[in-house]
């Protein structure tokens, strides 16, 4: 469904991506671990077409993305759900996601809404609240909804547990879960490794910007170098 071959990126003069190859197949959740500066953020905004790409290619349902727009690779069904939320906070909740909308027509705003608030209730019930005025996860699940209002095919989430408690770490797990029950692919970058190698069905490895390490996350999971570096054990 979306493959990268030897893309290469970065900001300015300096390279970031080194010439990572991957793939995500439909149905799967695919993680991509690494610590602080290797690449995992720089390689979904590579995907999303919010940086250029220097050399290589990447494909989304076999069609050629590389220099691609971001608005025309959100419009074919690939969904970026950026690190720290990015909520507009004084803006309710229902405004938060009709933002997400803005490819549909405004006929199926009430339906989409409807869905989202099918998956999850409570946004329903605090439709009306300013951003702001939530807890942390109620604000990532206001994210993750606003990606869903899409519609998409494929979602890539960044960090989705970043700064919660552990109580809500668990709640955004079963998010994941859900949006891959109800059809949609998922690639995953988390720091938090064991939550996103329990998560996954395959995993990667990115150390400064070149995969180290790929396979099926329990084989990833019990690799004494990924134990020893992601997990402290």
């Amino acid at each position: 469904m979306l493959e990268l071959t030897a893309v290469q990126a970065g900001y300015g003069p300096a390279p970031v991506l080194r010439g990572v190859s991957l793939s995500v197949k439909e149905g799967e959740i695919v993680t991509l671990i690494g610590s602080n500066g290797a690449g995992k953020s720089t390689t979904l905004r590579a995907i999303s077409r919010l940086i250029p790409v220097r050399a290589g290619t990447i494909r989304f349902r076999g069609e050629l993305i590389s220099n691609a727009s971001s608005h025309l690779v959100v419009r074919r069904g690939l969904v970026h759900i950026p690190e720290g939320r990015r909520l507009f906070a004084d803006m309710t909740v229902r405004e938060n996601l009709l933002l997400g909308a803005y490819t549909c027509r405004r006929s199926e705003l009430d339906a989409r809404l409807a869905r989202v608030y099918e998956w999850f209730p409570i946004l329903g019930e605090r439709e009306r609240q300013l951003a702001r005025s939530l807890s942390g996860g109620e604000q990532q699940m206001v994210a993750i909804a606003r990606g869903l209002m899409i519609q998409p095919a494929f979602v890539m989430l960044d960090e989705p547990s970043l700064g919660l408690a552990p109580k809500l770490v668990r709640q955004v797990a079963e998010m994941i879960r859900s949006i891959r029950a109800h059809g949609i692919t998922v690639m995953l970058v988390e720091q938090n490794a064991r939550l996103a190698l329990e998560l996954a069905d395959r995993a990667y490895v990115l150390q400064t910007g070149r995969i180290a390490l790929e396979g099926p996350s329990r084989e990833v999971l019990d690799n004494q170098e990924v134990r020893a570096a992601y997990l402290g054990l």
